[in-house]
């Protein structure tokens, strides 16, 4: 068994300490405060577990989620970066979808376009397994180069591979100085506990250049808070952010902002700037959106309970009834609703999963096996539960491939 290893795309390092409990990460205050605690939490995700007691007593961690009324940000007090260790066997990869895939390829199309990216050179800091560069260079740029201590350049296809460069470390000790024309950092900030430091030393290694553009890509706390999507909260992620604090970490950290969007189902953030030039106004403090957040952290722990208690009784009546049940979806998302299910989670058959590098290994916390969809024509389960409801249709798809017209629902 290997130690646990790094978060999705997190290329975080030991320079980079927790800051204090008592100070906001991202702007430095002190007008912060806890509305939800949770114990006895896995403290990595993805990783590939080999047996199932090793799963069962995987380490775990706290959470305590505290608000910035400050700024908006939303961040884990509790969080220890000693937890994380980095290597290339955490798998993180959504890119077996067909939706995902979709998805990136239309992003990157809409960056190099937009952007005048063509025939230039572009970073990518915590580039995971590597599918988005790959469709960047797809899209038109000349070269690429893709910072990640997980990255598998074997799987790079060839028809990309010879104008694509891979640092298997981090950022910023294995690759110090920016010189491109973009920089993309896609779901690695929220991994970032000290935001606002890792941020400056992004600005800082760009240099002088303010023709630079910064795309970043991260999920959207307000749905989390707002729907208490307990699925969407582990230990990973120490940093959550709305459209509104991030702007102003940005700001605050020497950008300026381009354009600001939603995507994936509205599930994630996007956010486009440059390098600010000198004498550039800083973030603006508070606005109606801090409020808006505040009130629906203030109800998130009830709306948290609220939702875990209908998937506990939905499940326990599957069962009561004589049937099984199944999630599908073996990542971050399921490691944290089978966790906050507790005893319950035992009703949950097992997980299912499209990515063949987890095929029989074994979920984090919970000791759920991980299986090939193929292998549910075995378990024919009555209900099965999407980890992600952008995949629904998907699921749906390979389902009736099967000849199986299980209950299908999304969290």
């Amino acid at each position: 068994m290997n130690a646990p290893q790094s978060p999705n795309h997190a290329v975080a390092s030991s320079r980079f300490e927790a800051p204090g409990a008592t100070a906001c990460p991202a702007c430095g205050s002190d007008r912060t405060r806890s509305f939800y605690r949770c114990a006895d939490v896995p403290v990595h995700s993805c990783l590939l577990v080999d047996d199932q007691q090793t799963a069962l007593d995987f380490p775990r961690g706290e959470l305590d989620l505290a608000f910035c009324t400050g700024c908006g940000f939303v961040y884990n007090q509790l969080f220890d970066p000693s937890h994380n260790a980095y290597s290339s066997d955490y798998e993180e990869t959504q890119g077996f979808s067909p939706l995902f895939r979709e998805f990136i390829k239309d992003l990157a199309e809409r960056w190099v376009q937009r952007y005048d990216l063509a025939g230039k050179k572009v970073v990518e800091i915590g580039c995971g397994k590597g599918e988005f560069l790959a469709e960047m260079v797809r899209a038109g740029v000349a070269s690429g180069i893709g910072v990640d201590p997980g990255v598998h350049p074997e799987r790079i296809d060839d028809d990309v591979a010879n104008r694509l460069t891979w640092v298997k470390g981090f950022f910023p000790e294995d690759f110090p100085l920016i010189d491109a024309d973009a920089v993309i950092c896609r779901h690695t900030l929220e991994h970032i506990a000290p935001v606002a430091d890792w941020m400056r030393t992004v600005r800082e290694s760009i240099g002088e250049r303010t023709d630079t553009v910064v795309l970043f890509e991260l999920p959207d706390v307000s749905r989390v808070l707002e729907e208490g999507a307990f699925w969407d909260v582990y230990y990973e992620h120490c940093t959550y952010f709305t459209a509104g604090s991030l702007a102003r970490l940005f700001r605050r950290t020497g950008f300026e902002i381009v354009d600001q969007w939603t995507a994936y189902d509205d599930q994630y953030l996007i956010i486009e700037a440059r390098p600010a030039t000198p004498g550039a106004e800083d973030a603006a403090e508070g606005d109606d959106e801090n409020a808006a957040t505040g009130s629906a952290a203030d109800r998130f722990a009830a709306a948290h309970a609220e939702m875990i208690g209908r998937w506990r009784t939905r499940l326990q009546t599957v069962a009561a009834q004589g049937g099984s049940s199944v999630i599908w979806g073996s990542g971050s998302k399921g490691v944290a609703f089978l966790a906050a299910l507790g005893d319950d989670a035992a009703l949950v058959t097992a997980a299912v999963d499209i990515n063949p590098f987890k095929h029989g290994k074994y979920m984090a916390g919970s000791g759920h096996r991980i299986i090939a969809p193929k292998e549910l024509t075995e378990f024919q389960p009555d209900l099965v539960i999407a980890m992600n409801s952008a995949y629904l249709e998907e699921i749906g798809s390979d389902l009736d491939a099967l000849g199986l017209r299980p209950s299908l629902e999304a969290v």
